[in-house]
């Protein structure tokens, strides 16, 4: 399979025991797939309003996560754990960042030593993991953006991505199979084109382990995405994508899908467990 460089696609990475998606990596084609002040200041509230918070929520990092979703924007969270010379000089560049998108994003700064923060800690693996690291957030949880140890600002001004990424990369994270249906009123085949992603998820074993995103290929926000997956913006056919974790894209279909192709194209992507059901690491989701 070949990998096809992006920037805002995902790469399942694994540093030191940490495993998450990151921008600016790749996804895997098939090879016959056709503001500082502000910030700060908004840091310091949230670590006040923590105090108050229960046992399981309590914590700058859970909370300041929280507060960006409920606001519909994105979380820069600055993790690290020793006061040196390298960590502040990259929180310097972090906060320089952050600065020039706080209308679209919060920041918070978080020591993951902390006893307060073991539920951040725990959910995104960082025990491990080299510091000082920068997790971009999305405003439903997916990670599009992990820059460990050393990043520059455009690194995390460019960890922005499109709500039909953020959909994809939020399931895929969360173990879930991703039918991303590229399609609007222009393109032909719609309807066959949803009908066997549509029987797939109502088989009883994919049905909570499965996700459908849909893509309107003329949405210029998406562009990048497309491009990514070496989809047309202007098919005149609806175009399924089916996409696997960490971020492999099995196979792409052009019109009518059915739910035998899908399962054959699971099926060759991987073995067969003892449960019986074919997925990319051996037994799918029941």
């Amino acid at each position: 399979m070949r990998k096809l460089t992006t920037g805002v696609a995902i790469a399942a990475v694994l540093i030191v025991g940490l495993s998450i998606a990151f921008a600016k990596g790749v996804f895997t084609q098939p090879e016959t797939a056709a503001n500082a002040g502000n910030s700060v200041s908004h840091a310091a509230d949230v670590r006040v309003a923590s105090r108050n918070a229960t046992p399981e929520s309590r914590g700058v990092g859970l909370l300041a996560m929280k507060t960006a979703g409920a606001a519909n924007k994105y979380l820069f969270a600055f993790f690290w754990k020793d006061d040196d010379t390298a960590t502040m000089a990259m929180k310097r560049v972090f906060e320089s960042a952050t600065q020039k998108v706080s209308e679209r994003a919060d920041a918070v700064a978080v020591q993951i030593s902390d006893p307060a923060e073991s539920g951040i800690v725990e959910k995104f693996g960082l025990d491990r993991a080299p510091m000082p690291l920068v997790l971009a957030i999305a405003p439903n949880g997916a990670v599009t953006g992990g820059f460990p140890s050393e990043f520059a600002e455009q690194d995390l001004l460019d960890a922005f991505a499109s709500p039909s990424t953020e959909q994809s990369m939020k399931a895929l994270q969360d173990g879930k199979l991703v039918f991303l249906c590229v399609q609007n009123d222009t393109t032909k085949l719609n309807a066959e084109a949803l009908q066997g992603v549509r029987e797939f998820k109502a088989d009883e074993r994919f049905a909570a382990a499965s996700e459908i995103v849909m893509l309107d290929p003329t949405d210029s926000a998406e562009s990048s995405f497309l491009n990514d997956l070496k989809i047309d913006p202007k098919t005149p056919l609806a175009v399924t994508a089916f996409l696997v974790p960490p971020g492999s894209v099995i196979a792409e279909f052009e019109g009518a899908t059915n739910k035998e192709q899908l399962l054959a194209a699971l099926q060759s992507a991987g073995s067969c467990g003892p449960c019986g059901v074919c997925g990319p690491g051996g037994c799918g989701p029941r």
